[in-house]
Protein backbone atom coordinates (compact mmCIF):
# COMPACT_ATOMS: atom_id res chain seq x y z
CA UNK A 1 0.00 0.00 0.00
CA UNK A 2 1.46 3.21 -1.31
CA UNK A 3 0.61 6.28 0.87
CA UNK A 4 1.42 9.86 -0.37
CA UNK A 5 0.49 12.89 1.07
CA UNK A 6 0.33 16.44 -1.41
CA UNK A 7 1.04 19.17 -0.84
CA UNK A 8 -0.96 21.96 0.46
CA UNK A 9 -1.73 23.56 -3.46
CA UNK A 10 -2.19 20.10 -4.81
CA UNK A 11 -4.64 19.59 -2.13
CA UNK A 12 -6.88 21.89 -3.29
CA UNK A 13 -6.03 20.95 -6.92
CA UNK A 14 -8.02 17.85 -7.10
CA UNK A 15 -10.67 18.54 -6.13
CA UNK A 16 -10.79 22.45 -7.98
CA UNK A 17 -10.08 20.42 -11.10
CA UNK A 18 -13.03 18.20 -10.07
CA UNK A 19 -15.37 21.39 -9.53
CA UNK A 20 -14.36 22.75 -12.70
CA UNK A 21 -15.51 20.01 -14.79
CA UNK A 22 -19.06 21.56 -13.39
CA UNK A 23 -18.49 25.23 -13.66
CA UNK A 24 -17.60 24.48 -17.21
CA UNK A 25 -21.33 22.57 -17.84
CA UNK A 26 -20.31 19.05 -17.87
CA UNK A 27 -22.19 16.67 -16.31
CA UNK A 28 -21.18 13.62 -14.53
CA UNK A 29 -23.11 10.78 -15.71
CA UNK A 30 -22.44 7.12 -13.90
CA UNK A 31 -24.46 3.89 -13.22
CA UNK A 32 -24.78 3.87 -8.91
CA UNK A 33 -24.77 1.74 -6.22
CA UNK A 34 -26.51 3.57 -3.36
CA UNK A 35 -26.01 2.13 0.65
CA UNK A 36 -27.38 3.39 3.72
CA UNK A 37 -26.44 1.76 7.22
CA UNK A 38 -28.44 3.00 10.56
CA UNK A 39 -26.31 3.48 13.47
CA UNK A 40 -28.43 2.86 15.78
CA UNK A 41 -30.44 -0.34 14.18
CA UNK A 42 -27.79 -1.22 12.13
CA UNK A 43 -30.12 -2.02 9.39
CA UNK A 44 -29.41 -1.00 6.00
CA UNK A 45 -31.40 -0.21 2.50
CA UNK A 46 -29.67 -0.12 -0.94
CA UNK A 47 -30.64 1.12 -4.30
CA UNK A 48 -29.02 0.96 -7.97
CA UNK A 49 -29.57 2.71 -10.84
CA UNK A 50 -28.71 5.40 -13.10
CA UNK A 51 -27.25 9.31 -12.09
CA UNK A 52 -26.61 12.37 -14.00
CA UNK A 53 -25.21 15.41 -11.38
CA UNK A 54 -25.00 18.68 -13.17
CA UNK A 55 -23.49 21.90 -11.35
CA UNK A 56 -26.96 23.25 -9.74
CA UNK A 57 -29.44 19.64 -10.91
CA UNK A 58 -29.36 16.06 -11.28
CA UNK A 59 -31.36 13.35 -12.18
CA UNK A 60 -31.52 9.87 -10.70
CA UNK A 61 -33.46 6.52 -12.47
CA UNK A 62 -33.55 4.05 -9.80
CA UNK A 63 -35.91 0.90 -9.58
CA UNK A 64 -39.60 2.44 -9.55
CA UNK A 65 -38.35 6.03 -9.54
CA UNK A 66 -37.21 9.04 -11.63
CA UNK A 67 -35.95 12.05 -9.37
CA UNK A 68 -34.85 15.25 -11.20
CA UNK A 69 -33.60 18.31 -9.49
CA UNK A 70 -33.37 21.36 -11.92
CA UNK A 71 -31.62 23.33 -8.45
CA UNK A 72 -35.56 25.46 -7.64
CA UNK A 73 -37.85 22.47 -8.59
CA UNK A 74 -37.94 18.60 -7.19
CA UNK A 75 -39.98 15.92 -9.39
CA UNK A 76 -40.37 12.76 -8.44
CA UNK A 77 -42.19 9.98 -10.44
CA UNK A 78 -42.86 6.87 -8.66
CA UNK A 79 -44.51 4.39 -11.39
CA UNK A 80 -45.60 2.16 -8.64
CA UNK A 81 -48.07 4.49 -7.64
CA UNK A 82 -47.97 6.27 -11.12
CA UNK A 83 -47.87 9.61 -9.56
CA UNK A 84 -45.12 12.61 -9.78
CA UNK A 85 -44.53 14.61 -6.74
CA UNK A 86 -43.43 18.49 -7.61
CA UNK A 87 -42.08 20.51 -4.71
CA UNK A 88 -39.42 23.90 -4.19
CA UNK A 89 -36.46 22.37 -4.25
CA UNK A 90 -34.37 22.79 -0.60
CA UNK A 91 -31.16 22.31 -0.75
CA UNK A 92 -30.77 22.20 3.27
CA UNK A 93 -32.92 19.38 3.48
CA UNK A 94 -31.34 17.38 0.62
CA UNK A 95 -29.22 14.66 1.91
CA UNK A 96 -27.83 13.16 -1.46
CA UNK A 97 -24.31 13.20 -0.79
CA UNK A 98 -23.42 13.22 -4.91
CA UNK A 99 -25.37 16.52 -5.96
CA UNK A 100 -24.27 18.60 -2.72
CA UNK A 101 -20.98 17.26 -2.63
CA UNK A 102 -19.47 16.31 -6.39
CA UNK A 103 -19.77 20.22 -7.04
CA UNK A 104 -18.48 22.05 -4.41
CA UNK A 105 -21.87 23.72 -4.01
CA UNK A 106 -21.88 23.20 0.23
CA UNK A 107 -19.49 25.62 1.20
CA UNK A 108 -19.55 24.12 4.54
CA UNK A 109 -17.45 21.50 3.95
CA UNK A 110 -13.33 22.07 4.08
CA UNK A 111 -11.12 19.82 2.85
CA UNK A 112 -9.35 18.23 5.62
CA UNK A 113 -7.16 15.50 3.65
CA UNK A 114 -6.05 14.46 0.69
CA UNK A 115 -4.17 11.89 -0.63
CA UNK A 116 -3.68 9.66 -3.81
CA UNK A 117 -3.45 5.66 -2.57
CA UNK A 118 -3.08 2.74 -5.17
CA UNK A 119 -3.64 5.47 -7.95
CA UNK A 120 -6.93 6.44 -6.72
CA UNK A 121 -7.17 10.51 -4.96
CA UNK A 122 -8.80 9.86 -1.76
CA UNK A 123 -10.31 13.62 -0.43
CA UNK A 124 -11.88 13.87 3.00
CA UNK A 125 -14.52 16.81 3.75
CA UNK A 126 -15.50 17.51 6.92
CA UNK A 127 -17.48 20.39 8.11
CA UNK A 128 -17.52 22.02 11.48
CA UNK A 129 -20.85 23.49 11.41
CA UNK A 130 -23.56 21.69 13.68
CA UNK A 131 -26.35 22.02 11.25
CA UNK A 132 -24.40 20.64 8.77
CA UNK A 133 -26.09 17.35 6.88
CA UNK A 134 -22.95 15.50 7.31
CA UNK A 135 -19.76 15.49 9.70
CA UNK A 136 -17.44 13.59 6.87
CA UNK A 137 -17.60 13.21 3.44
CA UNK A 138 -14.84 10.93 1.82
CA UNK A 139 -14.91 11.59 -2.35
CA UNK A 140 -12.70 8.63 -3.81
CA UNK A 141 -11.51 9.42 -7.30
CA UNK A 142 -9.44 7.61 -10.32
CA UNK A 143 -6.23 9.06 -11.69
CA UNK A 144 -8.71 11.06 -14.10
CA UNK A 145 -10.66 12.62 -11.17
CA UNK A 146 -13.75 10.53 -12.17
CA UNK A 147 -15.62 10.04 -8.95
CA UNK A 148 -15.58 6.24 -8.23
CA UNK A 149 -16.75 6.49 -4.54
CA UNK A 150 -18.46 8.92 -1.74
CA UNK A 151 -18.87 7.49 1.69
CA UNK A 152 -20.63 10.06 4.00
CA UNK A 153 -21.24 10.07 7.96
CA UNK A 154 -24.56 11.85 8.84
CA UNK A 155 -24.71 13.73 12.23
CA UNK A 156 -26.51 10.63 13.85
CA UNK A 157 -23.24 8.03 12.57
CA UNK A 158 -25.54 6.38 9.79
CA UNK A 159 -22.98 5.47 6.75
CA UNK A 160 -24.01 6.84 3.41
CA UNK A 161 -22.12 5.21 0.49
CA UNK A 162 -22.77 6.01 -3.25
CA UNK A 163 -20.19 3.75 -5.51
CA UNK A 164 -19.98 4.43 -9.04
CA UNK A 165 -19.47 2.22 -12.25
CA UNK A 166 -19.13 3.56 -16.08
CA UNK A 167 -18.57 7.32 -14.96
CA UNK A 168 -18.00 9.68 -16.96
CA UNK A 169 -18.35 13.25 -17.80
CA UNK A 170 -20.18 14.46 -20.40
CA UNK A 171 -21.47 17.38 -22.76
CA UNK A 172 -25.27 18.11 -21.80
CA UNK A 173 -28.13 17.08 -24.50
CA UNK A 174 -31.06 18.89 -24.89
CA UNK A 175 -33.90 17.13 -22.31
CA UNK A 176 -31.80 15.38 -20.37
CA UNK A 177 -33.22 17.14 -17.21
CA UNK A 178 -36.69 16.50 -17.91
CA UNK A 179 -39.22 14.21 -16.29
CA UNK A 180 -40.85 11.93 -18.57
CA UNK A 181 -43.62 10.23 -17.01
CA UNK A 182 -47.68 8.89 -18.58
CA UNK A 183 -49.83 11.02 -19.53
CA UNK A 184 -52.12 9.69 -16.93
CA UNK A 185 -50.43 9.99 -13.51
CA UNK A 186 -51.49 11.62 -10.45
CA UNK A 187 -49.67 14.74 -10.24
CA UNK A 188 -49.32 16.73 -6.95
CA UNK A 189 -47.87 19.89 -6.91
CA UNK A 190 -46.49 21.04 -3.25
CA UNK A 191 -45.55 24.14 -4.37
CA UNK A 192 -49.09 25.40 -3.63
CA UNK A 193 -49.80 24.44 -0.38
Amino acid sequence: MVLIAFPVCAQQNAFDKLKSNFEQGKIFSADFSHEYVDSYTGDSVASSGQIWVGENKYKVEAQNQLVVVDGQTSKVYDDSRNRVIISTYEPAEDDFAPSRILNGADSTYTIENQQRKNGEVIITLVSEDPFSVFQEVVITLDKQLIPLRIFALDQADNEITTTFRNGSFIDPRPGMFELAYPQDAEIVDMRNN
